[in-house]
């Protein structure tokens, strides 16, 4: 083995904010190696697009991060995000009684009330004097609205579960401070499931609850844990990925000329986003539950594992010119919803919201410019979600 001594710390810093940490491009085309992260212990770090694939498809590693040995790399504590974070049978029987909820024939048919709020908000966007900040305006609010309104969530409580969950993902906040907006999370929503059992109304909470809970299927702070998953989840990972994609499409004139000249493209500029700058910057954790050879490489049973999916979504073997920011490729293959069992289960939702509001903002605000240095903008390094602060954009 490696002595820890010789084994890098494991880094998310970047020369280029919209290019993947250094450390993985650095690594891209290797064999797995070890890094040394925050507890002390040297998990694999895996960068190759094939590596990464095949860990999360193999059935001998664990999500489980409440095991010994798993590389936790962000402050939250072990167990909290319900599904996400299971195996096996309790991992099917959970997230099983979402998968109706989510598949894409009824996402599809959300897609009118997902054009409604962008034009709602484009609407606002219009009024407000400029410069102004499209996370503020635009990209922050959709999927809160969105999320809410398939789960139940009252408009006036946006703000409150935006600024905890800001709290929750933010790595550079006190233990306390994280502890503190969970349960006031927690708190609200085993609440509201509590309402939507005994008042349900239409949304994926009420259903899942008469369904499920009323059954005994699941308990209901099994459903309470679903739910503060799907508001997590929900909101934060689309608001940047349109934030950022935005600010991608802004910096390439030419990207954002050929989604002027054809806003069909879209659906591949959602795509190539997700690609090109993949808002889970801390990345996968598994834990090797049996010994298994990756990439040439042997891990042990017991042995944790960090899967870089920036550098994953920029392996050349599959995104030929991979640094090239290319609306019109053909970006599907990318890891940046993960894969596998685990994949994310609302990703057609978040393919949708990026869509519409790509060819919403392109159609209504086709001058649409930074009015700030990319330069000079403020990214979320600190934060388990990556993405930018503010967006200044004029017209």
């Amino acid at each position: 083995m490696t002595a820890t001594a010789d084994v890098p710390e494991y880094s998310l810093d970047r020369t280029d904010l919209l290019a993947p940490p250094t450390q993985f491009t650095e690594l891209q085309q290797e064999p797995p190696s070890r890094v040394r992260i925050a507890d002390g212990s040297t998990p694999w770090l895996l960068t190759r697009h094939a590596d990464v694939r095949a860990v999360l498809s193999d059935p001998r590693v664990s999500a489980d991060d409440t095991k010994p040995g798993y590389p936790r790399l962000i402050p939250l504590p072990p167990g909290l995000l319900s599904f996400v974070r299971m195996d096996g049978e309790d991992h099917r029987r959970l997230r099983q009684a979402l998968v109706p909820e989510f598949t894409l024939r009824r996402l599809e048919a959300l897609r009118p009330k997902v054009e409604q709020l962008v034009e709602a908000l484009l609407d606002d966007l219009s009024r407000r004097e400029k410069p102004a900040d499209l996370i503020d305006a635009f990209a922050l609010p959709l999927p809160s609205a969105v999320i809410s309104r398939l789960l139940g969530v009252p408009d006036e409580d946006h703000g409150f579960f935006q600024a905890h969950s800001r709290t929750i993902t933010a790595m550079d906040e006190s233990p306390e401070a994280a502890q503190a907006a969970f349960g006031a999370l927690t708190g609200y929503l085993h609440e509201l499931v509590g309402r939507r059992t005994v008042e349900p109304g239409d949304d994926v909470l009420s259903r899942v609850a008469e369904s499920h809970v009323k059954t005994g299927k699941l308990t209901h702070e099994e459903l309470t844990g679903m739910a503060f998953l799907l508001l997590l989840a929900g909101h934060e990972t689309t608001a940047h990925s349109l934030g950022l994609g935005t600010l991608l499409l802004l910096s390439h004139p030419e990207q954002w000329e050929a989604l002027k000249a054809d806003p069909t493209l879209a659906r591949q500029a959602a795509e190539e986003v997700l690609r090109y700058v993949p808002v889970v910057h801390t990345n996968i954790s598994r834990l090797a539950m049996e010994d298994i050879e990756i990439g040439g490489v042997t891990i042990a049973t017991g042995e944790g594992i960090i899967l870089a999916l920036p550098a994953a979504n920029w392996d050349e073997e599959v995104f030929p010119a991979a640094q090239k920011f290319d609306i019109q490729r053909d970006s599907q293959s990318n890891v940046g919803f993960g894969y596998g069992v685990h994949q994310c289960l609302g990703q057609s939702l978040a393919r949708i919201e990026l869509a519409v509001a790509f060819e919403g903002l392109v159609r209504r605000f086709p001058t649409l410019q930074l009015a700030a240095p990319a330069s000079e903008l403020r990214f979320r390094i600190e934060h388990a979600t990556y993405g930018l602060h503010e967006l200044p954009v004029t017209w």
